[in-house]
């Protein structure tokens, strides 16, 4: 199934962002923690869950699978899609400046 243009989830948007480099799940875990500062903290059911969206989306692949761990990067296709959902979200912030001024 390829992927559907449109808003990501935030956990969908955080696993791409932390496959900036490839690696396993767990380390994908520690990686959002880090990346959101703390705020997601990302458990192994949502981030399978994720992964395996992600895959059949053709956003990301598996890198390598040594039978006891996957690692996983992203496709050209996740790439494009990272970057769209990071300019979709600046858009909105943008739209959103003028509530510094209240």
């Amino acid at each position: 199934m390829p992927y559907q243009e449109g808003p990501m989830t935030e956990a969908m948007y955080y696993v791409l962002l932390a496959l900036s480099k490839p690696t396993h799940g767990y380390q994908l875990m520690l990686d959002i923690k880090e990346i959101s500062g703390g705020r997601i903290e990302m458990g192994p059911g949502t981030l399978y869950g994720v992964l395996t969206r992600l895959l059949k989306e053709n956003l990301l692949r598996i890198k390598q699978d040594d039978g006891r761990r996957k690692t996983y990067e992203l496709t050209i296709q996740g790439r494009i899609a990272l970057k769209s959902e990071y300019e979709r979200l600046k858009s909105m912030l943008k739209d959103g400046a003028f509530l510094e001024g209240e």
